[in-house]
């Protein structure tokens, strides 16, 4: 990979992008908040509901308004005429709704036509909401209690720390944008990002604080380790998101775009806003 020549850019300009991106990414997540009363987007996991998969002749746009109550309707990419209706938690008769108003497939019965029904009450959706939380809460404090014991220095553990949470902020607020809501599987790919941020992270910080050489001899030695690292997964990921959208796979599909859009702001985070905290340690803040 060509190397960047750092010597062009003050702490402040290397910062400045991080930083802005992050800060933009706490505004859409404090609107969010505001506006829906979370601050991200929830899945059925999270909220409750009934998930009614369905096949019928019926045009997409009709669909809805065959029931009762407030439904959402998304096609199922890999099986014709099939549909995902999700309702709210409260959703009662759905299965019988749907036979009584919706017209089948020809050469299909009515009784044919509601393909599976799944729920999660509310109560159920609220805890599985708190455990996902608290998850997500005890890995990055647990990760940022590892990264200080290992450095023990506060600059280059908070640079680590900091550039952890804007890798899960930016894709958190990211997801509310693109309409990819919180689900158990896109928990996980945040759990994975905080993982991936920290390998490339303290890959950088032990090249530059605790190898031999300069400060940018160590930083292009880590870089062509760490970005080749990084954009192997990220390429990876994004042929397994076109895979599975082609697949209808929706789950794996979120996940990957996720993962894409957490590793591309890892790559931000640590060659910009991480190495300039590094380079204003090493070369003012220790002599302080």
């Amino acid at each position: 990979m060509p190397e960047v020549d750092y010597t062009q850019y003050t702490n402040r300009q290397l910062a400045a992008i991080p930083l802005a991106v992050l800060a933009v990414a706490l505004l859409v997540i404090l609107g969010w908040q505001l506006t829906t009363g979370a601050p991200v987007r929830l899945g059925m996991e999270f909220t409750g509901g009934t998930e009614l998969r369905v096949q019928t002749s019926t045009p997409p746009s009709e669909i809805s308004t065959a029931f009762d109550e407030e439904a959402t309707v998304t096609p199922v990419q890999t099986s014709a005429n099939t549909y995902i209706v999700t309702f709210p938690p409260e959703a009662e008769d759905i299965a019988q709704q749907a036979r009584n108003n919706l017209e089948p497939v020809q050469g299909q019965s009515t009784a044919d036509m509601v393909k599976s029904v799944q729920g999660t009450s509310a109560s159920f959706g609220e805890s599985t909401q708190r455990l996902a939380l608290m998850g997500i809460g005890l890995a990055f404090v647990g990760m940022s209690v590892l990264v200080f014991l290992m450095f023990r220095t506060f600059v280059p553990s908070i640079a680590v720390v900091i550039s952890a949470f804007s890798d899960i902020v930016i894709p958190v607020a990211l997801m509310n944008l693109l309409g990819i809501p919180l689900s158990l599987g896109t928990v996980a790919a945040l759990l994975m990002l905080i993982g991936y941020s920290v390998d490339s992270d303290i890959l950088l910080n032990n090249h530059i604080l605790r190898r031999s050489g300069g400060f940018y001899e160590s930083t292009h030695r880590a870089m062509r380790t760490g970005v080749t690292m990084t954009v192997t997964s990220l390429s990876a990921m994004a042929v397994m998101s076109v895979v599975a959208y082609f697949f209808g796979i929706d789950l794996l599909a979120s996940i990957g775009i996720v993962l894409v859009l957490g590793l591309a702001t890892d790559l931000m985070n640590t060659y910009m806003l991480n190495l300039s905290l590094l380079r204003w340690y090493k070369y003012e803040g220790v002599s302080r």
